[in-house]
């Protein structure tokens, strides 16, 4: 093995590993829940992941390797078109079979045939090595689908059991005060433009002129946003946009996800049970609609994208990052300069191509593409995403009425 792909075959099992310690808390009965379409059961998650494995690498390169279980390419695709007829996505939950135990007996077969492939490989190397790289990169999205779809569904039940029983992580170095940060008008470099791996929705390092602005040192909190909901902004038709509105109308709205008020006391689900709002804490789970209305009740607005690259690529601090590997699964208080990790921040971007985009060939070209429409792009990444899969170039896109993610607020203004 090359040294390039040793390292692959190295991160390879520690990110199969991690995936698997993700799910270890659950009972077997948590496995196969979907309370809603854009919500899959753990089983699944973990059943996809491998398949893609199997599918791209061992299946393809792999001479005379047989497949598993010839129905799982049925089961576990997920949306390539090119791979062949799938499950339907809001059928995934009546997959009690096959069982949790033979999902895990997948795994464990698909990684010992990969690593004693890779270990005896010696053509196509290259080729092999970008779709292991993505594939790894394709599994630590799902780390981060499997933390926010287990929190749906544990906080779906009507008992609300905690995923983790110890209290969440405070850090000790914060700052609760709220300040501008101006970035002056010019023209500013974004786009990816390393050579470690990166999405294809990335590549383009392109130039933008950006009037001058300011934006908040920190995302909005938990405390800002209930003065939004005492002063009846869910009651108020003219701080929404039509369609937010129309959310609103049709779901009742008050509150963001996993809130509840009772005795008087806003009360809110997070992965380690039931708590009491804290103030103080970064506000998360509320979608573009709540984001934007919140925005225009405080006279602001929010970033574009271009605007949030260039403010993260100037003020933000990485140390302070909060991501999946602290293993608190909860935003945390607010901090200066927090640009990176606790919550993806909607901007008023929509996900688009950047210019000179050029779709991957083939079955990765599916991958981001053909997602460039009707969707809003958030940037950051959450408590969620796991830090070595983050970039300051990184690209998340979700319809705006979704909620279930861990998304927030920064606000900004012109000058």
């Amino acid at each position: 093995m090359k040294h390039t792909l040793t390292a692959l075959a190295e991160k390879y099992a520690q990110v199969r590993k991690q995936t698997e310690q993700l799910v270890k808390p659950l009972e077997t009965e948590d496995f196969v829940v979907q309370p809603i379409v854009d919500v899959s059961p753990p089983k699944w998650h973990l059943g996809h992941t491998t398949w893609f494995f199997e599918n791209f690498i061992l299946a393809t390169f792999s001479k005379g390797y047989k497949l598993f279980d010839v129905d799982f390419n049925f089961l576990f695709n997920s949306y390539y078109e090119s791979q062949g007829d799938r499950i339907l996505r809001d059928k995934r939950g009546a997959l009690s079979r096959p069982t949790t135990k033979r999902v895990f007996e997948y795994r464990k077969h698909i990684d010992s045939a990969m690593m004693r492939f890779l270990e005896n490989l010696e053509h196509q190397v290259d080729e092999i090595e970008k779709f292991l790289t993505i594939g790894i990169n394709h599994e630590q999205q799902h780390q981060e689908l499997l933390v926010t779809d287990i929190k749906y569904i544990l906080g779906a039940n009507p008992i609300k059991p905690a995923y983790l029983s110890r209290a969440a992580h405070q850090s000790e170095n914060t700052s609760h005060e709220f300040k501008w940060l101006k970035v002056d008008a010019g023209t500013y470099t974004i786009g990816y433009s390393g050579e470690d791996f990166h999405f294809d929705n990335e590549k383009g390092v392109h130039k933008v002129y950006i009037e001058a602005f300011k934006c908040a040192n920190r995302l909005v909190t938990n405390g800002e946003y209930l003065e939004f909901m005492k002063a009846g902004a869910y009651e108020k038709a003219a701080l929404w946009l039509a369609e937010g509105w129309d959310w609103v109308q049709a779901n009742h709205s008050n509150s963001p996800f996993y809130w509840f008020e009772e005795n008087e006391k806003w009360w809110i689900y997070t992965l380690h049970g039931v708590k009491e709002v804290k103030l103080d804490e970064t506000l998360t789970h509320i979608n573009f609609y709540e984001a934007e209305a919140f925005a225009r009740w405080k006279g602001k607005r929010l970033l574009t994208e271009q605007e949030w690259e260039v403010a993260a690529q100037i003020y933000g601090r990485n140390e302070q990052a909060h991501f999946q590997n602290q293993h608190y699964f909860q935003p945390q208080t607010a901090i200066d300069n927090q640009f990176f990790g606790t919550a993806w921040e909607w901007t008023n971007s929509a996900y688009l191509p950047y210019p000179f985009y050029k779709q991957e060939a083939g079955a990765l070209g599916e991958y981001n593409g053909k997602f460039m429409v009707n969707q809003m792009v958030l940037r950051g990444g959450s408590c969620a995403t796991p830090q070595d899969h983050f970039r300051l170039s990184y690209r998340n896109f979700f319809h705006p009425h979704l909620q279930w993610q861990f998304t927030g607020i920064r606000l900004a203004k012109h000058l």
